[in-house]
């Protein structure tokens, strides 16, 4: 009876080794299968291609697809942008593709503050907003070179106004005063709130002063410019944008001493009458 037990352990040992090792063999055997280990696969180059066309070749080869998406203004919708592993790089089959795809329809953004800047900045910071540069436009003033305005399909736009990511921003950039020239303006006869603002109006910086006793500013008269409007020729003095002219006000000035002042030709002396012998 002992004897039969013992065999039978045995006989039972000795089978449960060769299943545990012909299970071992056939785990070890399938897992090259099942990792497809061996099976390797150069990423092809995706950058610029559709993305159903795209996932079709990735697909043929064996890899997986896994697609984020991002806005480039000049590429077209559902064009490749980027891809991970890179061109060429050996990958085993099954693995993921990364894939960066052009959205169809733009984000919004908020518009950057670009006035005040340089046009060389306002163009840097359009680019990192995805922002476009459309028309260039020119206004004089004193600021050169510098942003004044932008504008959004031909309206001003404010700084945090939404906007669509690739859409096309005109700049008024200021081109200086040096090229404009015009006649003087004539303001002797005004009160001194309008005539600083004529003045102000074509791009000249005025000086005023303050002459007698002022009773009431608000009533009080330019009874003098310099420049003068017109020249000792009676003819209109010229001007170039951005310069100074200088405006001397007083209470009650008569209207001889401001025709006087107006055209300077009028203090000229005639020459004097010889005497008749």
């Amino acid at each position: 009876m002992a004897q039969g037990l013992k065999k039978s352990f045995l006989f039972n040992f000795l089978a449960v080794l060769i299943l545990c090792g012909v299970l071992y063999f056939l785990f070890f055997a399938s897992l090259g299968i099942i990792t497809q280990h061996g099976q390797e696969s150069k990423v092809p180059n995706l950058v610029g291609k559709n993305l159903k066309e795209a996932r079709a070749v990735l697909e043929k080869l064996g890899f997986e697809v896994d697609v984020d998406s991002s806005y480039e203004p000049d590429k077209k919708p559902f064009v490749i942008l980027s891809q991970m592993p890179d061109v060429n790089a050996t990958v085993k089959v099954g693995r993921s593709i990364f894939l960066t795809v052009n959205k169809a329809e733009p984000p919004m953004t908020p518009m950057p503050k670009l006035t005040d800047l340089s046009y060389r900045s306002a163009v840097l910071i359009l680019n990192s907003s995805r922002l476009v540069l459309g028309d260039t436009l020119h206004r004089p003033d004193f600021a050169k070179g510098t942003v004044l305005d932008m504008l959004f399909k031909g309206k001003p736009i404010k700084a945090g106004d939404m906007v669509p990511q690739g859409s096309k921003i005109d700049l008024v950039i200021g081109e200086g005063f040096g090229n404009v020239e015009s006649n003087v303006p004539d303001v002797i006869g005004m009160s001194a709130d309008e005539g600083i603002a004529i003045l102000n109006g074509n791009g000249l910086t005025v000086t005023t002063i303050w002459d007698g006793a002022i009773v009431d500013s608000a009533s009080a008269i330019i009874y003098n410019q310099t420049p003068s409007p017109f020249n000792e020729l009676d003819v209109p003095n010229r001007i170039k944008e951005g310069d100074v002219i200088d405006i001397r006000i007083k209470q009650d000035p008569t209207s001889d001493e401001m025709e006087n002042n107006r055209r300077p030709a009028n203090n000229v002396n005639p020459p004097a009458t010889p005497p008749t012998p």
